[in-house]
């Protein structure tokens, strides 16, 4: 899923609370779950396209889906 422009950490997170996921605990990373994935958000800006790849995958997302939720 290579091309996934770098994002915003916070609009990621907004956009991922849209599908279930709660915000965990906060440290260095944003640690988000949904009760059965873990996803491990770093808090810079942007996030890398590498990483919001794997990030999106991990959720079982599209790149399109996610994208309308972003």
């Amino acid at each position: 899923m290579p091309g996934v422009p770098g994002k915003n950490h916070r609009r990621v997170v907004t956009a991922f609370e849209k599908i279930g996921y709660d915000v965990e605990r906060e440290s260095g990373h944003i640690i988000m779950s949904n009760g059965i994935i873990q996803l491990k958000i770093p808090r810079h800006n942007p996030i890398n396209a590498f990483t919001m790849a794997g990030l999106i995958r991990q959720a079982g997302l599209t790149r399109e889906q996610f994208e309308e939720l972003y």
